[in-house]
Formats: structure tokens, C-alpha cells, sequence
């Protein structure tokens, strides 16, 4: 039985741009008292010493590809957010080009209902956009669902939406929030040609970031903008990954008052292309791994506020299918396990501060998708919490893998940081890298007028 009542003492608290020394007491789903010193005044209170430790709040990722339904042989709804868990990210956004994809309102209610079921973290999902479903699109309703998904190039499940006339009466017509992936098809299948013609189907991998190229990108990223701006719609372009494409994005006013946000993602600020040589395909994605300068680039902007999140783009892949030549190889690779230890790896190395790391994956998601009562330690909110040891060294092993395809682009990685403890909703469902029997998640809410 769970405890309803759980003292966490002598915490380094992570919230708000400040680290402070403190306890938490969490009673039932929410965090009920932060204060410098909290006492037990029951027998009835878990106490749990994090002398040395960083309470972080629970990362909310906004970009994953948990595969379920139809695609579960990669992944499923439980194996990843299990993995998403044990990374210390309480709460998921998932994608809908899954098979079926997610383009009616039965479709995704039937994604919520596997979710409620079987999920170890809180969850939410995309409604997907298409060339012939804006009806469907006008019914979803904003305040119980996280947005819609718009493919402006296409990626895993083909779900490209390429007619402009479409793609302008979908940007009037919602007040969804419109997340997009941005790459131009015609720039992308005229590169895909000529190195085809050139190599055929064994393309070195290490040509991805040419084919898909940073033209590619901006292109995209650029006609999306120009075209939110003239609707007035509410857009957010996800996974960044050429330094050309941040010139599109401000820092001039607050997150809240933004009305066209982005995201970059783990593998875009981890790796360059001088990584395709010796990590192959595991590290082809959509959009690709670009240069040295992209990445340095793309740190600038995320750490000056021009980039407003940090997410995964979890995706994950048979390892069997990832090891196929180029061209048949898919694209996507799994993160959620181990996208805040590598970016704690990167605090170690002087990259960002903590302090940064928790406001572009915890707050500013929360702020972004206005989710109701998480991203913060805060008294009142929901106790999505992560307790973080800085100096306690692990190596990646297919043996502490948690996803369902058993592989990663970090293996043989050692990150200095490790999760400890993790929280949802009140209940401690991971601890020293066990998980609890315990059922605590639950669907995301959104506080929208």
C-alpha cells in the first residue's frame, strides 16, 4: 500500500531559475508544503532523505513515438513510458502516425483508453492532420487534448500533408495548438534522386544530412511561419536542427505570449555528422544530425531563449531494421531513458545550467501546452517529482536498457548523473532502478479559455 503522506528532506530544489535547500511534503496526488524545514508530525509520514540530491520536477516531453497501436513490435504504450520513467520524465505527449494513425476522434479516444490502462506516466496525444480531414480536426476538442500534428515532409507512417490550399483553411480554422514537422518534399525526393542515382540503394549514411538538407528545413520552417502569421494561428515547430532555421524565432517576449514556439531535440544538440561514421543508421532521424556549426548554433539559441524547449522525438526501431542499408532503413531512434542524463552530462561538461535544463524541459512545456498544475514544484501542483544523484556514474548496457527494442545511440555511454527516485502524482513508482507496483498516472489536462 502506498503511503499518502511522503516527507522528502534536505532536497537541492530545482524550480523557477533558483536551487534552494529544502523539503517537500507531498500528501495524496499534490505537493501539499515546500518550505526550508518540514518536520514529520505523524508516524504515518514516509520520510525519504535526499541529503545531496537534486529534486527536479518531473520533465514533460512533448514529442514521442510510443508505436501503439499497430506498430508494437518496436514499442507500446507501456514499455516506453516505463523507460520514459525511469529517465525521470513523468509526462509524454505521443505522436499520431501510428497504424492506424490518429485522424479521427474514435481513433484517439481508443489511444487514451490503452494509455489509462497500461501507461506509467501521464500522457496526452496529438490529433494528426491530414490533406482530408479537417472536419475531423474541428470536432477535437482544445481543453483535453495536447494539439494537432501537421507533417510538412514526410516521415514514419506518411502522413505528409502537402496541398498549400488544405494546409491554409487547417491553419484558419483550429485554435489547436499546431505543431509541425518541417522539411520540404520536393527538396528532400529531388536529393533522395541524385543519390540514389549516384550510390544506389547503399547510400552512405553519412549523406542524410545533404539529402535532407538544411534548404530542406528552412524552406519548410519558413513557409509554416509566413503562414502562421498571416492565420493567426498558435504554431510550434518541433526538432530544430540547422542554425539557419533559428534566425526564424525570437526571444523578445515571454513564452506565454509567444504565438510561434520551438523545440530541439536530444540527438540535434548530442551528436553532429562527424558521428555517422561510427554510429551508422542508429542515428538517422527526420530531420537529420547536421554539422558541428548546426549544433553550436542550436545550443545558442536554445540557452538565449530564441529555442523555447527540449524534447526527445522519441522513435523507436527494431535494431534489425536500423541495421539495414540506407534506404531501407527507418528513421528514429529511442531517448526517453536517457534524455536527462545526457543533458546533465552536458551541465557536467559546462554546456547549461541545471537551473536551465529543468525551465526548457519541465516549465516551459507545461507553459507552452498551458498543462494544468505540472512543470513546477509548486504547492497545489501534482507531485511529479525526480530525485537526481549528480555523482553517481552509469554506463549504458543493453542490460539496463528499458526499451522495448532493446537498443540505444548511447551505449557504451557513461553519463556521471543518475535518477534515483520518481514521483508521480504523489506516488514514488521508481526508486534505485526498480519500479513500484503502483498505478498513479494519469490523462493530462489543459487549462485553455
Amino acid at each position: 500500500m502506498k503511503p499518502n503522506k511522503i516527507l522528502i528532506k534536505n532536497a537541492h530544489i530545482v524550480n523557477e531559475g533558483v536551487i534552494f535547500n529544502g523539503d517537500i511534503l507531498i500528501e495524496g496526488e499534490y505537493i501539499k508544503e515546500v518550505s526550508d524545514s518540514i518536520s514529520a508530525k505523524s508516524s504515518d509520514v514516509f520520510v525519504i532523505d535526499a541529503e545531496g540530491k537534486y529534486l527536479l520536477p518531473g520533465a514533460i516531453d512533448d514529442q514521442v513515438h510510443f508505436r501503439e497501436p499497430g506498430l508494437t513490435k518496436k514499442a507500446t504504450i507501456e514499455t516506453e513510458s516505463k523507460a520514459a520513467i525511469a529517465g525521470g520524465i513523468t509526462s509524454f505527449i505521443e505522436m499520431p502516425n501510428t497504424n492506424p494513425q490518429t485522424t479521427t476522434i474514435e481513433k484517439l479516444e481508443e489511444k487514451f483508453e490503452i494509455a489509462s490502462q497500461t501507461s506509467s506516466a501521464n500522457y496526452s496525444f496529438m490529433f494528426g492532420g491530414t490533406n482530408d480531414n479537417l472536419d475531423e480536426v474541428l470536432k477535437v476538442d482544445a481543453n483535453n487534448v495536447a494539439g494537432l500534428k501537421l507533417f510538412l515532409g514526410s516521415s514514419t507512417g506518411n502522413m505528409l500533408v502537402d496541398d498549400s490550399k488544405v494546409l491554409e483553411k487547417i491553419f484558419k480554422s483550429t485554435k489547436l495548438l499546431i505543431s509541425v514537422h518541417c522539411e520540404d518534399e520536393a527538396t528532400v525526393t529531388k536529393n533522395f534522386q541524385e543519390h540514389l542515382d549516384k550510390f544506389g540503394e547503399d547510400i552512405p549514411v553519412k549523406y542524410h544530412p545533404i539529402i535532407r538538407s538544411e534548404e530542406a528545413c528552412y524552406l519548410s520552417s519558413s513557409k509554416a511561419i509566413k503562414l502562421a502569421q498571416k492565420t493567426g494561428a498558435r504554431l510550434h515547430v518541433f526538432h530544430l536542427s540547422t542554425g539557419k532555421e533559428t534566425s526564424l524565432f525570437s526571444n523578445k517576449i515571454p513564452l506565454k505570449d509567444k504565438k510561434i514556439t520551438s523545440e530541439v531535440c536530444i540527438h540535434h544538440l548530442w551528436f553532429s555528422d562527424k558521428d555517422y561514421d561510427k554510429k551508422g543508421t542508429l542515428i538517422k532521424w527526420n530531420p537529420a544530425v547536421k554539422t558541428e556549426e548546426d549544433r553550436a548554433q542550436l545550443w545558442e539559441a536554445l540557452l538565449d531563449d530564441r529555442i523555447d524547449v527540449i524534447a526527445t522525438d522519441h522513435a523507436p526501431h527494431t535494431l534489425e531494421e536500423k541495421k539495414n542499408v540506407y534506404t531501407k532503413a527507418p528513421s528514429g531512434g529511442p531517448l526517453v531513458q536517457h534524455a536527462l542524463p545526457a543533458m546533465l552530462e552536458m551541465h557536467h561538461k559546462g554546456k547549461i545550467s541545471i537551473e536551465k535544463i529543468v525551465e526548457k524541459m519541465c516549465h516551459n512545456p507545461a507553459i507552452l501546452f498551458q498543462v494544468e498544475k505540472r512543470g513546477y514544484i509548486k504547492e497545489g501542483y501534482f507531485a511529479d517529482l525526480v530525485l537526481v544523484d549528480l555523482n553517481n556514474p552509469w554506463t549504458v548496457k543493453k542490460e539496463n536498457i528499458l526499451y522495448k527494442c532493446g537498443w540505444s545511440p548511447f551505449e557504451g555511454t557513461t553519463f556521471r548523473s543518475r535518477i534515483t527516485h520518481t514521483f508521480v502524482n504523489g506516488s514514488l513508482v521508481y526508486q534505485n532502478s526498480k519500479f513500484n507496483d503502483v498505478k498513479a498516472a494519469k490523462r493530462l489536462t489543459f487549462n485553455r479559455s
